[in-house]
């Protein structure tokens, strides 16, 4: 028999480094060394790549074992909690089809196609609940499988799950990896957790005509996340799937098929149109609200504020007002009193990095009719400055405030209710996969940001991804919490824009090296853009949302 030469690998959990033969797995070491990381062990990074804990290993390694404490360990646990709730609805209802539309709550939202939402409504999702119960408790195998794509198109054909199949068609690749349940399969793309009795901790109630998986809290596994009613983030989802209905774009692969039948330029228009039309309807909302004068803008980073902001202004202007457009950016306080995060880290996401005694003072004096210095401020010499700016109202003028912190009440607190009009952009992606693999709005934000930051800002995909984190905690403290205070909520989202930023996004992501922990990040991001079939931007209007990403915008963004 032939022997196998040993190779080292180093295991930074436990900073040890050990000879194993040829074929061992992740699941081996973890056994070999008793690797304790505090929690249910889900998968690990081999020099920085996701892999499954079944992964041979053949070649000399650096691991991390992660848990779902790591974002890749909960996006593990979300999937298979997705494929648990698959099976459990074919199981019990073979006639029903998820889909898995979109996080809110504190929860992933999810709808069976076909049910008519009456009196048992309760009793169906209660049923699923405890089947899914069961399959958790027979600690069933995820089993992966890489087969020729022409198989995995009959047993997606056999199912019923056409958008995966149009999805694989488009994506003209040799072969594709199946996931079997027992006796069912499906297909995610992403890894999932090793068995079903890994998922002991979740709950699924009933939620508006649907259901919300509710998934563990991020910061301690053991606990469930409470869920948080917002009503108004739900709705904006909810006219957006409207908007997916009349664009006929569900998914990844009829958009692909449509953007190879070369009538993309269609799906273009209709976007834009139903956005400006939305635009136009916010700007009748400020109208009746008579005593509205000031309107903050408020969103997450890479949302299209800015952008937004100009675009309402145009609208505003065309029913008789005047705008006066002011960044939130010109209040911020001087470096040296700027707060500082737990890292001793500047911390600009906080609203304490703004001059809020001076940006109320401003613009309560404007609203009393006063011209004001409007301040600037230098991100290169972290200093507020004058350049001789004045702004005073008229009495057609509204005020237009644009910045992340626009909903905190604490912001505006001496700005009167009544003069104050509040908007939350952000984009929500309207657009899966397929039927059970959402694109989190976060992927959207995070390829825009990439995309703008290469272009406008000299910084190269590496930088972007290591600032991420932190730009995610921010909004999580500072921005989330106060999206339902909105008077009104708009999705700067467009359905073709991930295939547009496909072809810029590619290149930078392939510039990550594999020896940084981002690697991996970039690798999830390169697999996702790979589903998408690559756009044209000539067609996007030079007044688009997008174009704040791209170039060729008819704004001024200096």
């Amino acid at each position: 028999m032939k022997k196998y030469k040993e190779f080292a690998v180093y295991c930074e959990n436990t900073k040890t480094e050990k000879k194993y033969p040829f074929g061992t797995t992740l699941a081996d070491i973890v056994e070999d060394q008793k690797i304790d990381i505090g929690e249910d062990i889900l998968g690990a990074m081999a020099n920085n790549t996701l892999k499954e804990l079944d992964y041979m290993l053949y070649k000399p390694k650096t691991v991390r074992f992660i848990g779902y404490g790591h974002p890749d360990g909960q996006r593990m646990y979300t999937r298979s909690l997705s494929m648990v709730l698959f099976k459990a609805v074919v199981d019990l209802y073979p006639n029903l089809k998820l889909r898995i539309e979109h996080t809110v709550s504190k929860g992933l939202y999810c709808e069976l196609e076909g049910m008519k939402v009456n009196g048992n409504h309760g009793e169906v999702v209660e049923a699923l609940h405890k089947r899914m119960q069961e399959i958790i408790a027979q600690d069933i195998p995820f089993e992966r499988e890489e087969i020729r794509t022409e198989v995995a198109l009959r047993i997606f054909e056999e199912f019923g799950l056409e958008d995966k199949c149009t999805l694989m068609r488009t994506r003209k690749q040799f072969y594709s990896s199946v996931y079997k349940l027992d006796d069912v399969v499906n297909y995610f793309y992403g890894y999932l957790v090793p068995s079903t009795g890994y998922l002991k901790n979740f709950n699924l109630v009933k939620y508006y005509k649907g259901m919300l998986l509710v998934l563990p809290k991020k910061e301690n596994p053991s606990e469930l996340a409470d869920i948080v009613i917002q009503n108004k983030l739900f709705d904006i989802f909810q006219e957006f799937q409207e908007w997916v209905e009349i664009i006929g774009v569900p998914n990844v692969g009829r958009l692909n098929e449509i953007t190879q039948e070369g009538k993309i330029g269609d799906i273009i228009k209709i976007s834009e149109a139903l956005q400006e039309k939305k635009l136009a309807c916010v700007a009748e909302m400020i109208h009746k609200k008579e005593t509205a004068k000031v309107v903050f803008i408020s969103g997450p980073s890479s949302s299209g504020k800015t952008t937004f902001a100009k675009r309402l202004g145009v609208q505003l202007a065309v029913i008789g007002f005047k705008p006066v457009v002011i960044s939130m950016d010109n209040y911020f306080v001087n470096r040296e009193l700027t707060p500082r995060d737990e890292n001793g880290n500047y911390d600009f996401e906080s609203p304490h990095a703004l001059d809020i005694q001076l940006f109320n003072e401003n613009i309560n004096d404007l609203l009393a009719g006063k011209e004001i210095d409007l301040p600037k401020f230098s991100f290169q010499e972290g200093k507020r400055f004058y350049d001789g700016t004045k702004l005073k109202m008229q009495d057609n003028s509204v005020i237009v405030v644009e910045g992340i912190h626009g909903l905190n009440p604490e912001i505006s607190a001496l700005i009167p209710a009544e003069r104050k009009f509040k908007v939350y952009v952000s984009a929500l992606t309207p657009l899966s996969i397929d039927a059970n693999n959402r694109i989190p709005t976060t992927d959207n934000r995070l390829i825009r940001r990439m995309v703008r930051d290469a272009r406008y800002r000299g910084y190269s995909a590496l930088e972007t991804l290591q600032r991420w984190p932190s730009v995610r905690e921010g909004e999580e403290k500072n921005i989330f919490p106060y999206q339902e205070e909105a008077d009104v909520m708009f999705n700067t989202a467009l359905l073709f824009e991930l295939g547009v930023l496909k072809r810029m996004a590619e290149p930078l992501l392939h510039e990550v090296p594999p020896n940084v922990p981002e690697y991996s990040e970039a690798r999830r991001l390169l697999k996702f853009l790979s589903y998408l079939v690559c756009i044209n931007e000539k067609e996007i209007p030079p007044t688009s949302i997008l174009r704040e990403f791209l170039d060729g915008s008819s704004f001024d963004y200096s």
